[in-house]
C-alpha cells in the first residue's frame, strides 16, 4: 500500500513545502521544550509571588505551596494556578510627607548591602513577573525595578533556538530599528549572548576597546553602552539555559559586587517567566456544550478520531482547524494521544498537509457536507531532530460547521518488523523457516551475521549445514535434526561451526507444523550465537579452578602453620604458677580467613627465680608470621636466661627483624610487651615495643600502666627503648594482651581499651577472677584477628616484701 501512497505535499509548490517542513521541525523542537517547562514555569511564577508577598525565601516559598496543596487536596499545579489567579495589584503605601519621585536617582549599586535591602527590590521584582505575559513586559520590568539601584539605560532579552540562533524576544529602553535590525542573529562566533548561554556564565563587558575586539558589540554607535552585562537564565532543572538577559549602561563604570548579585538573582527569578506558556484565551464561541458532547461520543470509540473547528478569516476564509475533541485511542505520528491532540492547530501541528489534497478534501466536506475519503499518503515530520513518516488513510465527515475527522495507520507491521529486527541483533539470534514441500529455506538478516555469512550466497540448505559443524558435534545435532523432521519432535540443541574468524558456538531452538497425518511439512525456529556467552562461561570456570587451586594451597599452609604454632606455642589448660603468680593464659585464633596469625607469648622461670613474661604480635599471617613468632620467641627467652637487660633484649631483636627484612618472604616487625618480675621484693620491670599498655586492677579500679618510650620492632635502625618499673601488692591483676583483644572495625581505640578496662572490674567483683584471660578472650565473639592475653595475679596471701626472702 505503501508504494501507492502520494508523496507528503504533491500539488504544492517546492517552496512552500521547504517552508512548510522547517516550520514541522521548529514547531516539534518548541512543542517539545513548552511540555517540558509548563509545570516549572508556573511553579516559579508562584512561589515568586509568594515571596514577595510574604517576604519568604525561594525555598520557603516552595514548601508553603506544597503545604496549601496536601492541606486543600490539591496538586501542587493546581495550587500554583490558584495562586497566580488571585494575585492583586498592590496600593501604594500611605505616606505622611509628600510623594516620592517616579523615577529614582540614577546612580550605581554600590556598597555593602546586605539581603534586607536586596528583598524589596527583588520582591518588586517577582511581583510584576507574575503578571508579565511577554518579553518586551519582562524587560521594562527590569529596567523599571532594577534601573535606578543598578544604573540600567536598557535591557534586551535573547533566545536560543533550536537551530543555534538568538531571537530578541523583549527588550527595553532601545529603539525599535535598533531592535529590528538585531532581531534575529545567526549562530556566529564572537556574541556574548550566545557565549553567555553555551558558557553558563556571566559575561561583564566594561573595556568597549578590549570587548569591541572579541565580541561583536549591539549598538549605534557600538561604544553606545560602554558596560553591558549578559547573564544566562537558568533552564528548567538541571537543563541548560535557553535565553540571555543583557543589562547595558550608558556609563562608562564597572559593575559592582553588590550590582552584580542582585543582576545574577534578577536573572534567576525570570527562569520561570520567559519559559512560561502563552495561556489559551477562554472558549468564546458558544460551542462548549457542544464540544462536551461530542468528546464523550468519541470517547466510546475505537480507533483515531477527532474533531475538527475551521478558524477563518474576516474575510470568511478557512485559514486553520483547532483540535478541540479526540479520541482516547487517537494517535498521531510523533505519538500524542487523545487529549494531548486537543488545543493544537493542524497547520501549526501539521504544517506540510498545507497545499495538498487533504487540505483540499477538508475544505470540499466543509463546503459540500459530501464526506471526503482520501487514497493513502506518506506524511512526515521532525520529532527530536528526527524525521518520522507514516502512511495514513483518511476520512472526513462534517458536523454542523465543524469536521468530524478519522484515521487509519498503516506502517504498524514496518514498525513491528524494525522492533524484531532490533531484538534479533541484540540478542544476536535470527528467525530462520524451511518450506519442506517446496524444499526452501528463508533466513532473517541476523541469521547470516550468526552464521559469519555473505548474505549474497543466500541461505544455507540442510545438506550444506553438516560441511560447517565441527565433526565431533555432527552426530548429536544429526539425530536431533532426523527426529525433527521425521517426528515432528522439537530440538533445541547446542553445537559448533568452523566460521571464517574461528569456532562459534551456535544454538538451534526449532518446532515442525505437521499436515492432517502428522507429516512435517514446515519448520520454522532460530539459530542463536552464545559464542561471546561460552567465553565468559570458559573464563569463569578457569577463575573458580584457579580459586579452588588457591584456597587448597592456603588450606594446607593454614593447617601446617597451626601444627608449628601448636608445637612451638602449647597452650595450658589451666593457670600457671610461677615466681609465686598465678598466670593465666588464652590464645584465640581469628574467626575469618584461612591464615594463622603471629600472636604469641611467653611466661617462664628464669635462673635467678624471677619470671620473665612476654606477648607479642607479629604483623601477617601464615608461615612467615609463624617464623618469625619462633625467631622471637627463643631469642627473647635466650638472651634474658643469660642476663641481658630488657632494653637490650629490643635492641637486639629489632635488628634481628631489620636483618630478616632482606628476605622478601618474612615478615619483618613485630610489638611486644615484655616483663620481669621479682619475687623478693614484688617489684616488675618492664619494657615495650610499640605494644598496647598493660592493664592494672587494683583495690576494684582499672588503669592502664604509663608507658615507657620504645617503637615497632623492625621499623627503624634508630629505635631506642626504655624501662618502667611498678611494684605489685596482693590482690592485685595484671594484663598482658595484643590488639585483637579490644579492636573493633570503625572503632577508635581508645573506646576498645575502656571496655577491656570496664569488662575486667565487672568479672573480678562477680569472683571470675581465676580464669580471667580466658573469660575475656571469649566475651570476644567474631574476632576479625588472633587474640593472645597473659593475667599476672598477685594472690591475697602473698608474703609481704620485707618478709620475702632475699635475693640469692
Amino acid at each position: 500500500m505503501k508504494g501507492d501512497a502520494a508523496p507528503v505535499g504533491e500539488g504544492a509548490a517546492p517552496e512552500v513545502l521547504a517552508l512548510a517542513r522547517v516550520v514541522a521541525r521548529l514547531r516539534s523542537e518548541r512543542a517539545d521544550l513548552e511540555s517540558d517547562a509548563a509545570t516549572t514555569a508556573v511553579v516559579e511564577r508562584a512561589k515568586g509571588a509568594v515571596m514577595a508577598r510574604q517576604r519568604l525565601s525561594a525555598d520557603a516559598a516552595y514548601e508553603m505551596l506544597l503545604g496549601r496543596a496536601r492541606e486543600r487536596g490539591r496538586t501542587l499545579l493546581e495550587e500554583c494556578w490558584i495562586t497566580l489567579g488571585q494575585l492583586r495589584p498592590r496600593p501604594p503605601p500611605a505616606t505622611a510627607g509628600p510623594a516620592p519621585p517616579a523615577d529614582p536617582p540614577r546612580r550605581p549599586f554600590r556598597g555593602r548591602h546586605g539581603d534586607a535591602e536586596l528583598r524589596p527590590l527583588l520582591g518588586r521584582l517577582a511581583e510584576g513577573l507574575a503578571a508579565a505575559h511577554d518579553g518586551d513586559g519582562i524587560a521594562e520590568l527590569l529596567r523599571t525595578v532594577l534601573g535606578g539601584a543598578a544604573d540600567l539605560d536598557a535591557v534586551m532579552i535573547y533566545s536560543l533556538t533550536a537551530a543555534g540562533s538568538l531571537e530578541l524576544t523583549g527588550s527595553a529602553g532601545i529603539d525599535e530599528a535598533l531592535a529590528e535590525r538585531w532581531r534575529h542573529v545567526p549562530p556566529l562566533t564572537g556574541i556574548a549572548a550566545h557565549e553567555a548561554i553555551a558558557g553558563r556564565r556571566a559575561l561583564w563587558l566594561e573595556d568597549p576597546a578590549q570587548d569591541a575586539r572579541r565580541y561583536l558589540l549591539i549598538g549605534d554607535p557600538p561604544d553606545r553602552w560602554p558596560a553591558r552585562a549578559w547573564l544566562p537564565v537558568p533552564g528548567d532543572g538541571d537543563g541548560p539555559p535557553r535565553a540571555a538577559i543583557g543589562f547595558l549602561r550608558a556609563h562608562p563604570f564597572p559593575f559592582a559586587a553588590d550590582t552584580r548579585a542582585l543582576l545574577r538573582r534578577a536573572a534567576r527569578l525570570c527562569a520561570g517567566p520567559l519559559g512560561a506558556p502563552e495561556r489559551r484565551p477562554a472558549d468564546t464561541d458558544g460551542a462548549g456544550a457542544e464540544t462536551a458532547s461530542v468528546q464523550r461520543i468519541l470517547e466510546a470509540l475505537a480507533g483515531s478520531a477527532i474533531l475538527l473547528t475551521p478558524l477563518r478569516s474576516p474575510t470568511g476564509e478557512v485559514e486553520d482547524y483547532r483540535i478541540d475533541a479526540a479520541a482516547p485511542e487517537s494517535v498521531d505520528v510523533a505519538g500524542r494521544r487523545g487529549k494531548e491532540l486537543v488545543g493544537r492547530r493542524v497547520l501549526e501541528t501539521y504544517p506540510t498537509v498545507a497545499g495538498t489534497a487533504l487540505w483540499d478534501g477538508y475544505l470540499d466536506t466543509l463546503t459540500t457536507g459530501t464526506a471526503y475519503e482520501g487514497e493513502p499518503f506518506t506524511y512526515e515530520e521532525v520529532v527530536a531532530g528526527l524525521p518520522r513518516r507514516s502512511v495514513y488513510s483518511v476520512r472526513a465527515s462534517r458536523l454542523a460547521d465543524r469536521l468530524v475527522v478519522s484515521w487509519v495507520r498503516h506502517d504498524t507491521g514496518e514498525r513491528e518488523a524494525r522492533r524484531l529486527a532490533d531484538m534479533q541483533r541484540l540478542g544476536s539470534l535470527g528467525w530462520v523457516g524451511w518450506d519442506l514441500v517446496t524444499d526452501t529455506v528463508t533466513w532473517s538478516d541476523q541469521v547470516y551475521a550468526v552464521f559469519d555469512r555473505d548474505p549474497r550466497e543466500g541461505p544455507m540448505s540442510w545438506e550444506e549445514l553438516p560441511r560447517h559443524l565441527l565433526p565431533e558435534d555432527l552426530p548429536v545435532l544429526g539425530e536431533a535434526i532426523r527426529r525433527l523432521l521425521g517426528e515432528g519432535e522439537p530440538v533445541d540443541q547446542p553445537f559448533r561451526i568452523a566460521a571464517a574468524h574461528g569456532v562459534r558456538h551456535l544454538r538451534i531452538v526449532a518446532e515442525a507444523l505437521t499436515d492432517a497425518d502428522g507429516t512435517p511439512v514446515e519448520v520454522h525456529g532460530f539459530f542463536q550465537d552464545l559464542t561471546a556467552q561460552h567465553d565468559v562461561e570458559l573464563a569463569l570456570r578457569e577463575s573458580e579452578r584457579a580459586v579452588l587451586l588457591q584456597r587448597g594451597m592456603l588450606q594446607a599452609e593454614r593447617a601446617l602453620a597451626a601444627r608449628l604454632q601448636d608445637t612451638l606455642l602449647p597452650i595450658p589448660e589451666q593457670s600457671l604458677e610461677l615466681a609465686g603468680l598465678c598466670v593465666d593464659v588464652a590464645y584465640v585464633p581469628s574467626d575469618s580467613g584461612i591464615n594463622v596469625g603471629g600472636d604469641w607469648y611467653s611466661a617462664i622461670e628464669l635462673p635467678d627465680g624471677s619470671a620473665l613474661f612476654v606477648v607479642g604480635d607479629v604483623a601477617g599471617h601464615g608461615l612467615a608470621a609463624v617464623g618469625t613468632m619462633a625467631q622471637l620467641r627463643f631469642t627473647t627467652k635466650g638472651m634474658t636466661i643469660t642476663g641481658s637487660a630488657l632494653p637490650d633484649v629490643l635492641r637486639r631483636l629489632n635488628t634481628l627483624l631489620l636483618h630478616t627484612a632482606s628476605d622478601p618472604s618474612a615478615t619483618a616487625t613485630a610489638t611486644m610487651v615484655m616483663a620481669r618480675y621479682q619475687p623478693w621484693d614484688r617489684r616488675l620491670v618492664w619494657v615495650r615495643a610499640g605494644h598496647l599498655p598493660p592493664l592494672l586492677v587494683r583495690g576494684g579500679r582499672a588503669a592502664f600502666l604509663e608507658q615507657p618510650w620504645g617503637s615497632l620492632l623492625g621499623a627503624s635502625s634508630e629505635a631506642s627503648y626504655g624501662q618502667a618499673v611498678i611494684d605489685l601488692l596482693p590482690g592485685d591483676h595484671l594484663l598482658l594482651y595484643t590488639d585483637g583483644l579490644v579492636e573493633e572495625p570503625g572503632e577508635d581505640i581508645g573506646t576498645g581499651l575502656d571496655r577491656l578496662a570496664a569488662a575486667t572490674v565487672r568479672l573480678l567483683r562477680e569472683g571470675r577472677g581465676a580464669s580471667l584471660a580466658r573469660t575475656l578472650a571469649a566475651l570476644c565473639t567474631g574476632n576479625r584477628d588472633d587474640i593472645c592475653a597473659l593475667d599476672i595475679h598477685v594472690p591475697d596471701d602473698a608474703p609481704d616484701a620485707d618478709a620475702a626472702r632475699r635475693r640469692p
